[in-house]
């Protein structure tokens, strides 16, 4: 067991109205719990799987705002964004793929703009 961390996102306050919307709010973003699980939260959507699910990481930036902002799947993959900010994510790739939140197939990866991007990576340690 290791002591959970959370890492808030990175909130653009231009995308405000669109944040109020998805529902969301400072209380989202990634957590790693003591019993060794990675939960993402966008307002109502939600992500979990095991630590041991995860294959790697990949810090990625500065992107586009279109392409990195809101819930939305990936144009090359069937990966998801929870995006509040276009100037740096985290990807992080599942060895097994996760249950679909949007779209027709099941992901195999999660994009999150967390405020710390390289300290969500070493944390996951991938």
């Amino acid at each position: 067991m290791t002591e959970p961390q959370f890492f808030p996102y990175s909130l653009d306050r231009r995308w405000t109205p669109l944040f109020t919307i998805l529902g969301v709010s400072e209380d989202d973003g990634v957590q790693l719990t003591e019993d060794g699980h990675l939960r993402a939260t966008y307002g109502r959507a939600r992500v979990e799987t095991s630590l041991g699910n995860v294959d790697h990481t990949l810090i990625t930036g500065p992107h586009r705002w279109y392409t990195a902002v809101g819930l939305r799947l990936s144009f090359a993959d069937d990966g998801i964004t929870f995006g509040t900010d276009h100037r740096a994510g985290l990807c992080i790739a599942f060895r097994q793929r996760i249950p679909k939140i949007i779209g027709f197939r099941d992901h195999s990866a999660l994009w999150v703009s967390v405020a710390d991007p390289q300290g969500l990576a070493e944390a996951i340690g991938r």
